[in-house]
């Protein structure tokens, strides 16, 4: 695993596409909108975006990234996890959201944020299982006011 650079500019898109291909319900943005992006916004993505790319034997099997929310001035959060169905219970997903971690630590942020989509529960009992707990909070997701999202929270101290 590593942070993603310039090079890995079409190996985030292509996970990424495949995460919007096998997981719609869990991302803000849409296939249709995504595929259309240039190889310069990608690029621009790695560069300045905050992206982990998990690989197994020569293949990209997982993405991450860390940030900010404006909504929530001071807080780091993690968006956009996603491993590939061949590389799940393998380990990956977990490594992905130390990554995000550790960089949120060197942040020094006290905590870590995420939103889940209440329909993938799978996604929420892993959340669970590495330390984040529904913090009570809920927001609706902006391109699809249908799927709620529930916040959560891990405790970084």
């Amino acid at each position: 695993m590593r942070q993603c650079g310039l090079r890995d500019a079409l190996a985030l898109r292509a996970i990424r596409l495949e995460a919007l291909t096998l997981a719609p319900e869990a991302y803000g943005s849409t296939y249709r909108e995504t595929v259309t992006w240039p190889v310069e916004r990608w690029r621009s993505l790695c560069r300045r975006g905050n992206y982990y790319l998990a690989h197994s034997e020569g293949a990209v099997v997982g993405m991450v990234s860390g940030g900010t929310n404006d909504q929530y001035p001071g807080t780091k959060w993690l968006y956009g996890l996603y491993v590939s169905p061949g590389a799940r219970g393998t380990g990956v997903a977990t490594q992905l959201v130390g990554a995000v971690e550790e960089w949120a630590r060197r942040e020094r942020a006290s905590s870590l944020h995420l939103h889940v989509s209440d329909s993938s529960r799978r996604a929420r009992a892993f959340y669970d299982r590495v330390g984040f707990a529904a913090s009570g909070g809920f927001v609706t997701m902006s391109r699809d006011p249908s799927v709620r999202l529930t916040e959560m929270v891990k405790n970084l101290e």
